[in-house]
């Protein structure tokens, strides 16, 4: 049964001549967004601020997760070019804090790795005042490939643990819990300077023990940063609704989430992984005047 969409989730449309100039550029470029791609519900405000996601390794992603709208079908081959297209791009947006993820690429030996690295690395190039944030899929938790992008020196690493544990098999048949968790110690011991994130979606049919619980593991396993944010089915293809949680309920988990010890917690209905990126670690990185993601 669909749930009514509540006040506290609908946005306006944002059109302004800032967010044409992005479509243009990324249109000129030929790249993606995870803004455009997965349908985020804030993409016309980070367009009207001159900021995307950078999309890479193609439109189309080998897994099948129940709550994601990217297309689910066999990828195309990489563009060599992207790593450079995406420079171009940071360069006439002007962006000081850039956010690059990926679909998930289960078909490449490296799924992927060494892509993400030439991106980190093309971007960087342009000046190493930029920070990168990384938001990687698993790697099938290939530690080789997971040392390959850490060793690019992104300053944020992010994987999104999505869902708790109990949900794994509903929501992300083809993930492992562990495996998630896992990652993100291996990239903290590897290196420590490297800020660790991790994002969570809410109303699919957990309750607050489970969600205390995965903050838990979050924070004994290297996470420094969590997002949490209201999931909104964006097809009837898709796994309904179970609830929509009330703001004051993403303030109650913001509360619980630093008193485990997490450094930040960015808890609302509208909350994404990227969804201003650069402005959340700007205290922890000690960025002046990110440009806002």
């Amino acid at each position: 049964m669909n749930k009514r969409l509540p006040e506290w989730i609908k946005r306006g449309i944002i059109n302004t001549e800032t967010t044409k100039n992005v479509r243009n550029i990324l249109n000129k470029h030929n790249l993606n967004t995870v803004c455009e791609g997965a349908r985020c519900p804030n993409k016309n405000e980070c367009y009207s601020n001159n900021t995307a996601t950078f999309l890479i390794m193609g439109n189309n992603c080998t897994r099948n997760c129940r709550f994601c709208c990217i297309n689910s079908a066999v990828p195309d081959p990489l563009e060599p070019d992207e790593p450079s297209h995406i420079a171009d791009a940071v360069k006439k947006l002007n962006l000081k804090y850039v956010v690059i993820t990926s679909v998930t690429r289960d078909d490449l030996d490296d799924g992927g790795a060494n892509h993400f690295a030439k991106t980190i690395k093309a971007v960087k190039g342009l000046n190493p005042d930029i920070k990168v944030e990384v938001l990687t899929p698993d790697f099938k938790g290939n530690k080789e490939s997971i040392l390959t992008v850490i060793d690019a020196k992104p300053d944020v690493f992010n994987h999104n643990i999505e869902t708790v544990s109990k949900l794994y098999s509903k929501v992300r048949p083809q993930a492992e819990y562990l495996r998630s968790l896992e990652l993100l110690r291996q990239v903290k011991e590897y290196n420590p300077h490297i800020l660790i994130k991790s994002g969570i979606m809410v109303g699919l049919g957990e309750t607050l023990p489970d969600l205390i619980e995965t903050l838990n593991d979050l924070k004994n396993y290297n996470c420094d940063i969590v997002t949490i944010g209201q999931y909104i089915q964006p097809t009837k293809l898709h796994i309904e609704v179970n609830r929509y949680l009330k703001p004051e309920e993403f303030e109650n988990l913001k509360r619980i989430g630093k008193e485990i010890g997490l450094r930040h917690v960015e808890a609302a209905p509208l909350v994404r992984s990227s969804y201003n990126a650069g402005h959340v670690i700007e205290s922890l990185l000690n960025i002046t005047n990110p440009s806002i993601i």
